[in-house]
């Protein structure tokens, strides 16, 4: 039996991953501000949720406790890390120019003891930034870190509105990228037309994600497009399943087309089916996984 843990899930950024730590003796609630230490080091981070339990599986070993709730003092301290980090940016920008270095800047972050500065850039290809890092460490007298993020992550810091007219998921409240594939467009019964369903970091949207497991349930009580049944006029060829009218769309033996509902037909259920996707298709398939 998985032992039981009380944890308060924190995070670092207002859309970022959830981490779990052990509250201690502290009434710790959704909103409130705590020290903690990290990885990274002692970060200031918010809990969004209340303490809960989870199962050993849920958490990564071992279990760090809060420190302590955050003061008046550690907030400000974290304001002045937020106007640190601006000239930061500033500065490293001009170290890249300088250095006619081929890689784009999205963002800089102090951990909260400034034990270390971490740059985020963006680039095609690899770079060599050792030069960077030499100039960087001696202006800011601290650890430096650049880190290369992909064009989801990008699309996450810049934010924007997606196809829906809303502002992007990743940017509001995804904490995390899930795989997405272009079977679950298939699946959907929505074309592979990269202008539909590619999102604005021309990836594969996110949102295909949503609605894929309703989607693959209905599927399974529908005929298999291509399969045939009986209908009141006949037998005939499935053309197309519309799930949400609960329709089949049946080509009869003298050629014409007609609508039937689930009642009206006889058929095998089609269960689980396997989407197959054509060769050109898999070119525009980009499997998502967390960066």
């Amino acid at each position: 039996m998985s032992k039981i843990y009380n944890v308060i899930g924190i995070r670092f950024s207002g859309v970022g991953k959830t981490y779990y730590f052990d509250p201690k003796n502290y009434s710790v609630k959704t909103g409130d501000n705590v020290i903690v230490e990290t990885a990274r080091g002692v970060e200031f981070g918010t809990a969004v949720t209340d303490i809960k339990e989870v199962t050993e599986k849920e958490i990564i070993q071992p279990l760090k406790p809060i420190l302590r709730i955050a003061t008046d003092k550690d907030k400000n301290k974290l304001a002045d890390n937020k106007i640190a980090e601006k000239e930061a940016i500033e500065t490293c920008e001009e170290k890249i120019k300088k250095h006619e270095l081929p890689m784009k800047l999205l963002n800089a972050e102090y951990t909260f003891d400034r034990g270390k500065i971490i740059f985020y850039f963006t680039a095609s290809n690899r770079v060599d930034f050792r030069e960077l890092v030499k100039d960087l460490a001696g202006i800011f007298k601290t650890r430096i870190e650049l880190r290369q993020v992909g064009v989801r992550d990008e699309a996450k810091h810049i934010g924007g509105y997606g196809s829906c007219g809303r502002s992007l998921c990743c940017a509001t409240f995804l904490g995390e990228f899930e795989t997405i594939s272009i079977k679950m467009a298939k699946n959907q019964n929505i074309s592979p037309n990269p202008t539909k369903i590619n999102g604005v970091c021309g990836r594969l949207m996110c949102c295909l994600k949503y609605e894929d497991s309703t989607y693959t349930v209905l599927r399974a009580t529908f005929p298999k497009e291509g399969s045939f049944v009986e209908t009141p006029m006949g037998r005939g060829k499935v053309t197309k399943n519309s799930f949400f009218t609960e329709q089949v769309t049946v080509m009869l033996a003298d050629g014409g087309f007609d609508k039937f509902t689930l009642d009206e037909i006889e058929f095998e259920a089609a269960g689980k089916q396997e989407i197959h996707v054509s060769s050109e298709e898999e070119k525009l398939d980009e499997n998502i996984s967390t960066d």
